[in-house]
């Protein structure tokens, strides 16, 4: 489960282009903090900090401005197209005990039987989890399996605590089978001609 990340804030009062790029030159990134049907909140946070913290899938954050925090999640990331980096965040404000709708990306770990290698149906997997207990990933465990098997929605192990919302429970999340090419590399190789060995004496009676 993801950690929850503090941020040190100030309150924002500067809008558009030119106090974008001043907030850039001095290390600083703009965001917004929305709240339901609430006034968002304008704020900046450190640079550094911030954009390391983004790192982390569906992390929780404790955001801290003018004597008040905020918890949130991100919303949305604005970068910049040819440098990359970030240029305003979107935080949607969420409640201590609150439970909300994340995508989680799916990984895999475990090695299946033979040649095998498991592949990713669906990416990422809408769950439904506490604001305080938020999975960074689901983790499909492929070990011993063997060619043809398929993992679908209503085998997945989720974390404790996080529910599935998704529809179809029989769609396939990772299927494991033997590529094309891993095949072909392991045919018999092909017998070498009947005339080759007779090839020998011939030339040992030559000498």
């Amino acid at each position: 489960m993801a950690n929850t990340i503090t941020l040190e804030g100030e309150v924002r009062n500067e809008f558009g282009k030119g106090a974008a790029r001043r907030m850039r030159v001095a290390k600083k990134i703009p965001a917004t903090i929305y709240a339901g049907g609430e006034q968002p909140v304008f704020v900046t946070l450190p640079m550094k900090e911030t954009t390391l913290s983004l790192r982390h899938t569906n992390a929780l954050f404790s955001i801290s401005f003018n004597g008040e925090t905020k918890l949130a999640v991100v919303k949305d990331v604005q970068k910049n197209p040819v440098k990359r980096i970030v240029e305003h965040i979107d935080f949607y404000e969420v409640k201590a005990g609150e439970k909300i709708d994340v995508e989680v990306p799916v990984f895999v770990e475990g090695t299946p039987k033979g040649v095998a290698v498991a592949f990713v149906d669906v990416q990422e997997l809408k769950v439904r989890a506490d604001v305080a207990n938020l999975p960074e990933k689901i983790v499909v465990n492929v070990d011993g399996m063997t060619d043809g098997t398929k993992v679908l929605l209503k085998d997945v192990v989720l974390p404790e605590g996080v529910e599935l919302d998704m529809d179809d429970l029989e769609e396939s999340v990772v299927t494991v089978e033997v590529p094309e090419d891993a095949t072909e590399s392991t045919a018999a190789p092909e017998a070498a001609p009947a005339d080759a060995d007779a090839a020998a004496p011939a030339a040992d009676d030559a000498k």
